[in-house]
């Protein structure tokens, strides 16, 4: 079974998601990882003295989520991140249910690129980051991807 498409199976509208429910553990190893330990991310107390009223999850988390549906899912394995334009629009907080979507918006095969529209959403429907990402798609069945 393949695993993703190469940039001659892609179809402008063609669409993948993927959800993950936010976890205090993984806030903590995305802290560990980046070494971000703003402590609007990590002290509960110091949080609730923000606009944000508590803790929230690291903005490009989000992100993360992105690059795995492009890497994994849509186009999927061989996929090359090449940019991201992101908005964040709402804070992710500890329980919050993500759902990634990307959508492919165009292509430019003679650069080898494909533009997708990007965006989080939590449990309530509410748009967390909006934006676009910038690709290049596998262009033929290699090694590895089956």
């Amino acid at each position: 079974m393949t695993i993703g498409k190469t940039l001659d199976q892609l179809k402008i509208g063609e669409t993948a998601e993927f959800s993950r429910t936010v976890t205090e553990s993984d806030i903590i190893r995305f802290a560990e990882a980046s070494g971000d330990s703003n402590p609007i991310h990590m002290d509960q107390a110091y949080a609730e003295k923000t606009p944000f009223k508590g803790r929230i999850a690291h903005g490009v988390m989000a992100l993360a989520f992105i690059s795995n549906v492009l890497g994994n899912i849509l186009p999927g394995r061989g996929t090359i991140y090449v940019s991201q334009e992101a908005h964040f629009l709402v804070p992710v907080r500890i329980g919050d249910t993500i759902t990634t979507r990307v959508e492919v918006l165009e292509f430019f095969p003679e650069k080898n690129r494909v533009k997708l529209k990007t965006t989080c959403t939590n449990q309530d429907g509410k748009l967390i980051v909006d934006g676009a990402a910038w690709v290049m798609a596998p262009k033929k069945e290699f090694e590895g991807r089956t």
